[in-house]
């Protein structure tokens, strides 16, 4: 058994009317003993924008701003910013996050060598709406559950909805020269390759990709704890045992939703090959702070952080705030190795 020890909540809402309805799903950036805490706030108009923590080491909290780190501008992110998750390629710091106008939830990003002046690069994620991206599924062998769920979308919010393109992030380096964006479609774990940045903001990439969405599945939910779905979770993690990668798995339930959290160990140089895979969730909502809350019954990697040989993660519990659990590295790693694929 994977042996995880739950060092307790970070961060809870505060006071500062941008924080003081939630705070959860944050982004890590670990540089050196230094980790940068970005996380989703949500004030009580149900409006999201990104806070900013800084932290000492992996647990002690040493600075956190009382304004937004940052706040919707744009038209396409006017009801939030959503759930970053950061990366550093080549010296360069990329923070993708979900943006949400009110009917569409896409992934968009930014960049820089300084986290606190990072630049605006866009939206990275398909802009088709479901029937369009019905339409592209036809050129490959997909299951019917992709069809459940273009059909639920267009039912639920709407005919011209385009497609909700959640939990995207960067691999922290490049694979054969080209960047390894991870991303979800439901109800799967998709990658999408590029050369160029630019390629993920035209529709003729997205085109060629969603035409053969089959060749990039990464990974389908199998087991019950993650029947409705599955998404990514923190970043990657390089090890000499493959891609160390933690996800979330959905379990519908009539009282609610569960999210618990999973493992999987993907091949180095291809990580569309899954090498292991945990069978039962490392993490569940067991505590009354992961139980209770905005959204009850929720645990949601988003970051990481190694300090001394000891994997940090750091998790939303309940949509309402931060917490930290802790691992042996090296021996999680093998315990995942013990169901290989």
């Amino acid at each position: 058994m994977i042996k995880i020890k739950k060092e307790g909540i970070l961060l809870k809402p505060t006071k500062n009317e941008f924080e003081n309805l939630s705070v959860f799903n944050p982004g890590i950036l670990q540089e050196g003993n230094t980790v940068h805490v970005v996380y989703r706030a949500i004030d009580k108009n149900h409006k999201s924008c990104l806070g900013y923590a800084r932290l000492e080491g992996p647990t002690k909290l040493v600075e956190r701003w009382k304004k937004p780190f940052l706040y919707p501008k744009y038209k396409y992110e006017k009801l939030g910013i959503e759930d970053a998750r950061l990366t550093k390629i080549d010296g360069i710091i990329y923070m993708t996050y979900v943006v949400h106008d009110g009917k569409n939830a896409m992934t968009a990003y930014r960049f820089g060598k300084d986290i606190f002046k990072l630049k605006k690069g866009g939206i990275i994620s398909p802009q088709f709406t479901y029937n369009k991206v019905g339409k592209l599924f036809g050129y490959t062998e997909l299951k019917d559950d992709y069809y459940t769920f273009k059909s639920y979308y267009t039912d639920y919010v709407g005919k011209d909805v385009l497609v909700w393109d959640k939990d995207g992030f960067f691999f922290p380096e490049k694979i054969n020269n080209k960047y390894v964006f991870m991303h979800r479609i439901l109800p799967d774990i998709q990658i999408a390759y590029a050369k160029h940045l630019y390629f993920y903001r035209t529709k003729e990439y997205w085109e060629r990709n969603i035409k053969k969405l089959a060749n990039y599945v990464v990974m389908e939910p199998q087991r019950g704890w993650e029947t409705r779905h599955i998404g990514g979770g923190a970043p990657p993690i390089r090890t000499k045992y493959g891609w160390l990668l933690l996800y979330h798995g959905v379990e519908p339930k009539n009282q609610g939703r569960i999210y618990r959290a999973g493992a999987v160990l993907l091949n180095l140089k291809n990580p569309t090959k899954v090498i292991a895979r945990t069978i039962k969730p490392f993490m569940s909502p067991e505590k009354k702070y992961e139980s209770k809350g905005h959204v009850n019954n929720v645990v949601f990697p988003t970051g990481t952080a190694i300090f001394e040989g000891r994997l940090y993660i750091y998790y939303g519990t309940a949509d309402s705030k931060i917490a930290v659990a802790s691992t042996n590295l090296e021996k999680f790693c093998k315990e995942i190795l013990k169901n290989k694929v």
